[in-house]
C-alpha cells in the first residue's frame, strides 16, 4: 500500500489529576439525572452513582478528554493530519494517567520538479470532409422511415417485426417482447436470428436457440443460452430521406443542406477542441506524476479508490444497469484502482503546490460563472445552487476543483507540445 513515511504516531498521556477532575464533574451530572431504585431523582449518593455507572462515566470522560488532548498535541507539534486520528492502546486505571496512541496520516514532504518546461506529445486531430459526410449519414439514418413490405418473404436488410419469448437455460428471468424490430443480416444481429428469419413470411412461427458470448454487452444475456419462441408479425424496409435542402430544414434549424454541413463542421470542431483540451490536461497530469516521486498517504489513496469505484457504479446506473445485478468482483475491481488512485493523489498534491507557488487562485467572477453554467443545466437559479452547495459543504470542493483546472490549463499553455501522427502519439 502507500508508504508508511506519511504515517505519524503519538504516544499521549492525560494527567491523573485532570482525569479525576473530569470524572467528578461527569459523575455529578449523572447524579442529577440518574434514577436509582430507593432514592428520589437526584438524591442518590455520589459513591453509589460512581459504582453503578462506572463504564458510562469512563466513556463520557474519554469522549471529552481524548480529542482535546490529540488536538493540543497536533497544535504543539505543528502537525496537520489528512485523516481522522485513530486511537488505540488505551489504558485507563483509576487514579492513574490515561495513556493512549493516536495514529494518522500527514501530507508528504516533497520538492517540486521543473514543471515550467513540460514536454508532451499530442496526436493530430484534423477534421476532414469525410467526418462531416459520416455525421450527415448518421442524421439521415435517424430520420429514416419504415415502410411495410407485402407479398414477399424476409430478405437481408429487412426489419422484421416480431413477438418473442425467450427462456434462459438453467433458469433466470425470461425475455418477453410484444413487438420488436430485428434487423436481418445486420452485423449487430446474432446469427441464429438472421438464419431463422431470412426467408420467413408474416404469420410464421420459429423456435431456435441463441448462445450469447461471455463478453456480450448486455449483462442479463452475457454467457447464457436462450431458447426463443418467435412469431413474425410484419416485414418493413428502412427508407432513407434524400439529402437535400428539405432534409436540412426537417432535421435542424438550417435553411439549406450547405448550411447544415457548415453547422455540422462547427459542432464537430467544438467537440474536437474539447477532446483536445481533455487529452492535453491528461498528458500534463501524466508528466507531473512521472516527474515527482514521493510517498502518498494511505488514507487519501483509499478515499480515491472509493471515488473511482463510485464512478464505475454511476456510469453503470446511467446506462440503466443495476450495479447490484452485475456479476462484478467489486473487491478485485477496487484493488485494481490502487495504482491509478496513487497517481491521482500525487497529481492533486503537486498541482495544489504549483497553484500556491504561482499564486493561482479562483476569483469570485470565475466561481459565479461556474455556478451559472451549472445552474443552466440543472434548471435552478445560481443563488439556489450556491446555497445548496454551501449547505452540503461542496462549495469549497468546487472552488478547489476550479483552482486545480486553472493550474492544469496554465501548465498546458506553458508546456512545449509536439504534434505527431495520430497512431504514434504517446
Amino acid at each position: 500500500m502507500a508508504d508508511a513515511s506519511c504515517r505519524r504516531e503519538l504516544e499521549l498521556e492525560i494527567p491523573a489529576e485532570e482525569v479525576s477532575k473530569a470524572s467528578e464533574k461527569v459523575a455529578k451530572e449523572f447524579a442529577k439525572m440518574a434514577r436509582v431504585p430507593g432514592f428520589r431523582p437526584g438524591k442518590a449518593p455520589i459513591s453509589l452513582i460512581k459504582r453503578r455507572f462506572a463504564e458510562d462515566i469512563k466513556g463520557e470522560v474519554l469522549q471529552n478528554l481524548v480529542p482535546e488532548t490529540v488536538e493540543k498535541a497536533l497544535a504543539e507539534q505543528k502537525l496537520t493530519p489528512v485523516s481522522q486520528p485513530q486511537v488505540d492502546k488505551l489504558e485507563f486505571k483509576e487514579g492513574e494517567p490515561v495513556k493512549f496512541r493516536a495514529s494518522f496520516d500527514v501530507l508528504p514532504e516533497f520538492t517540486l520538479a521543473n514543471y515550467k518546461t513540460l514536454e508532451i506529445e499530442m496526436p493530430e486531430m484534423n477534421l476532414t470532409d469525410e467526418d462531416v459526410t459520416k455525421a450527415l449519414a448518421e442524421m439521415q439514418q435517424r430520420a429514416a422511415a419504415f415502410t411495410p413490405v407485402e407479398g414477399r418473404s424476409v430478405e437481408n436488410d429487412d426489419f422484421v417485426q416480431v413477438k418473442l419469448h425467450g427462456t434462459a437455460e438453467g433458469g433466470g428471468d425470461p425475455l418477453n417482447a410484444e413487438s420488436v424490430l430485428c434487423h436481418v443480416g445486420a452485423e449487430e444481429t446474432m446469427e441464429p436470428f438472421n438464419e431463422n428469419l431470412r426467408g420467413a413470411n408474416v404469420g410464421d412461427h420459429k423456435d431456435f436457440d441463441v448462445n450469447y458470448p461471455a463478453d456480450y454487452p448486455d449483462a442479463k444475456l452475457a454467457g447464457k443460452l436462450f431458447h426463443y419462441s418467435v412469431d413474425v408479425l410484419g416485414i418493413k424496409t428502412k427508407k432513407l430521406p434524400e439529402l437535400n435542402d428539405e432534409f436540412a430544414k426537417d432535421v435542424s434549424d438550417a435553411t439549406s443542406l450547405d448550411e447544415l454541413k457548415t453547422k455540422i463542421k462547427a459542432s464537430l470542431e467544438h467537440e474536437r477542441d474539447h477532446r483536445q483540451k481533455d487529452l492535453q490536461r491528461e498528458k500534463v497530469i501524466g508528466e507531473l506524476v512521472k516527474l515527482h516521486d514521493f510517498p502518498v498517504p494511505e488514507s487519501l489513496v483509499e478515499h480515491q479508490m472509493d471515488v473511482r469505484l463510485e464512478r464505475v457504479v454511476r456510469s453503470l446506473a446511467q446506462q440503466g444497469v443495476d450495479p447490484r445485478a452485475v456479476n462484478i468482483d467489486w473487491v478485485t475491481l477496487r484493488r485494481r484502482q490502487e495504482d491509478r488512485a496513487k497517481d491521482d493523489v500525487k497529481a492533486e498534491l503537486v498541482i495544489d503546490r504549483i497553484a500556491t507557488e504561482e499564486k493561482i487562485d479562483v476569483t469570485d467572477e470565475e466561481l459565479e460563472h461556474e455556478l451559472e453554467h451549472m445552474a443552466s443545466h440543472s434548471g435552478e437559479s445560481a443563488e439556489v445552487l450556491r446555497a445548496r452547495l454551501t449547505k452540503q459543504g461542496a462549495l469549497d470542493r468546487m472552488k478547489a476543483k476550479l483552482r486545480s483546472d486553472k493550474t492544469i490549463d496554465w501548465l498546458a499553455q506553458n508546456a512545449s507540445v509536439k504534434t505527431v501522427a495520430a497512431a504514434s502519439a504517446k
